[in-house]
């Protein structure tokens, strides 16, 4: 077991506020989330309010997309903080944090989830980094929310 940590940032050409709203309604996720060339068939579940605080989003798919849920337990204008649980194909529980700062040029937008690693991913984490399995996605995820919010007007 151990804990771990996955950042990446960019710098997208666009005010915070664009962003966050990106980012605290689940169902724009659909527009940039790197996981949703995993299974053209997800089924997917949106409960609570619309965005903000206790936003949820449940989903089931195939082998490669899983299984789990998010919701939003904090929204701040800076910050938004997420839990996720994941179902299939194991089980965790990790906290993705997005922070949003302004900067010359637009937003530096960072992505961070921790978790401890248990189990099956307790013994996989030694062999293949949490970096080097999430990494490539945080990196494709936040290509896409950068052409998303750049190029949609707000």
């Amino acid at each position: 077991m151990g804990n771990f940590e996955v950042s990446r940032r960019t710098v997208i050409a666009a005010e915070p506020a664009r962003i966050h709203a990106l980012i605290d309604n689940f169902r724009q996720w659909r527009l940039w989330s790197p996981w949703e060339d995993a299974d053209p068939q997800l089924a997917r579940t949106y409960t609570g309010p619309e965005s903000g605080v206790g936003a949820r989003y449940a989903w089931r798919g195939n082998r490669k997309a899983g299984a789990g849920v998010m919701e939003i337990k904090a929204d701040a204008e800076r910050e938004i903080g997420v839990e996720l649980t994941f179902e299939k194909p194991f089980k965790a529980t990790n906290f993705v944090t997005f922070t949003l700062a302004p900067v010359a040029g637009g937003t530096e937008v960072t992505w961070q989830m921790t978790g401890t690693h248990s189990g099956m991913m307790g013994v996989l984490g030694k062999v293949f980094p949490i970096d080097n399995l999430i990494g490539k996605d945080f990196d494709k995820g936040l290509a896409r929310l950068k052409t998303i919010a750049e190029s949609t007007p707000a």
